[in-house]
């Protein structure tokens, strides 16, 4: 488990992709200086993002701050999925693909597409990609269903996913708030590396929802939030989606719910609210390169468990 008192970081320059390096490096490095000194934030399971390699970063979203504090958190550069509408804002058309933000048009379609073939540029030039698998903010508070987009980017580049669970940026700047407050504890957690064909074949379409949705399980181990088998909607309201759920009559959905959310040994530490990864791993180069390999599809062998990992029992 890695605490907030581990900030190494690696700018890696790469003139050929999205973003300004030079902006980049020195916006990278205020905005982590500035997350350590103005909250108390905590950082866990760090050593579960490769240092060398592509990986897809999937964290759950709740403030326009999480694309502050999980960037700050990793040990590489990452770039970013980003909504098409910060384009249309002076205030966020230069600075937000100057950091690396790949725009995506959310109609759909072609739009979609070119976006996610810029990411996979970058996957494809060893770099971290982040997308959050949501689609948009959840307003309900809820950590709701995944879409596939990062699990086609899986595939495609043969890449791990990294589940992110954070705590405590709603808190520090609330929906439609421009300001952060300070002096408030926020905590990033990076669960391990989850790699397609753990979850069928990567060939067959159902392998992209049941990728997806072990994902999602885990992002809500991580975040400790409830999970709802639903796309999140700008119609979500913080309480309402939760009546519904209370006065509803149970259906095989609130089921599922249930028996995906177990209280099981933590993939970062001491923490209760995460679950592991299945026994069967794939094989990985060893640590010193900090470079995670998989074995061909469909093959997988143990590994070792991260410090304070209990292993499955059954």
């Amino acid at each position: 488990m890695s605490g907030s008192n581990d900030r190494s970081f690696n700018f890696e320059a790469a003139p050929e992709l999205p973003g300004a390096d030079r902006l980049s490096k020195y916006a990278f490095g205020g905005i982590r200086r500035l997350t350590h000194r103005l909250w108390d934030f905590t950082i866990e399971g760090r050593d579960n993002v490769p240092l060398k390699g592509p990986a897809i970063i999937t964290p759950n979203h709740l403030s326009f701050c999480d694309s502050v504090f999980v960037p700050a958190a990793l040990p590489r550069r990452v770039w970013a999925i980003g909504k098409g509408e910060y384009m249309d804002s002076w205030k966020t058309k230069h600075f937000f693909p100057a950091m690396g933000m790949i725009p995506v048009d959310r109609s759909g379609g072609d739009a979609a597409q070119a976006a996610l073939d810029t990411a996979a540029r970058v996957l494809e030039g060893g770099r971290l990609f982040m997308i959050y698998p949501e689609g948009t903010r959840s307003r309900s508070e809820f950590l709701h269903k995944g879409r596939t987009g990062a699990a086609r980017l899986a595939i495609r580049c043969n890449a791990p996913i990294v589940p992110v669970g954070h705590e405590g940026t709603l808190v520090v700047q609330p929906p439609d708030s421009f300001k952060m407050k300070p002096r408030l504890p926020v905590t990033v957690r990076f669960g391990a590396p989850m790699w397609a064909h753990e979850y069928g074949d990567p060939e067959d379409p159902r392998t992209l929802r049941a990728f997806t949705d072990a994902v999602m399980f885990e992002i809500a181990q991580l975040s400790g939030q409830r999970y709802v088998d639903r796309y999140a909607s700008k119609d979500d309201r913080p309480g309402v989606l939760a009546d519904a759920e209370k006065t509803a009559p149970p259906t095989a959905q609130d089921d599922t719910t249930e028996r995906i959310n177990p209280q099981r040994p933590s993939v970062v530490g001491e923490s209760p609210i995460s679950i592991p990864r299945p026994t069967l791993r794939p094989v990985t180069s060893p640590s010193t390169n900090g470079i995670a390999t998989p074995t061909k599809p469909g093959i997988a062998a143990p590994i070792s468990l991260p410090p304070g990992r209990r292993a499955p029992v059954g």
